[in-house]
């Protein structure tokens, strides 16, 4: 089955890739690897998700953030040509969630993307990860998140 029946399965549809916020590309290949810049939430509206976790952005929420952030990483692999059947592995995510001091579960919020890879890829989508807390993060948002991604030599 091929990512895209696996999405179509799934009911997802990736959001339309945004364009870099500063002096940056959002996806670097090198060798067989494509890292993939700090990648900010969008609703379905294509509104920013803002806010701080443990603050104005409950648990849930702030999980469907980071999984918007995880289909926007996606977006933009399919935006830079790279077909998504050509992942190999996720094999790492940085998930940075815009958090108050007494804030401590990170890691959960960090599911919402963890999963999703997951679901999409199986067993490649599990990955290696960072999920940390900050006090702020580019124009308000509740989480962002980057990713290393390995490619398969075919396709």
């Amino acid at each position: 089955m091929s990512i895209q029946e696996r999405l179509d399965k799934l009911g997802i549809t990736l959001p339309e890739a945004s364009g870099a916020l500063a002096s940056y590309i959002p996806v670097a290949v090198h060798g067989d690897i494509a890292y993939v810049s700090g990648q900010l939430p969008f609703d379905e509206d294509g509104e920013l998700i803002t806010g701080r976790l443990g603050d104005d952005v409950d648990l849930p929420d702030g999980v469907k953030a980071a999984r918007a952030c995880g289909l926007m990483i996606l977006a933009q692999l399919q935006k830079a040509r790279i077909s998504l059947d050509k992942v190999e592995r996720i094999v790492k995510l940085g998930a940075f969630v815009n958090s108050a001091p007494d804030f401590v579960e990170q890691h959960k919020v960090a599911n919402g993307a963890s999963e999703l890879m997951f679901d999409i890829f199986g067993e490649s989508g599990r990955h290696a990860r960072a999920a940390v807390g900050v006090p702020t993060l580019p124009l308000g948002v509740a989480v962002e998140i980057d990713a290393i991604i390995a490619l398969h030599h075919r396709h």
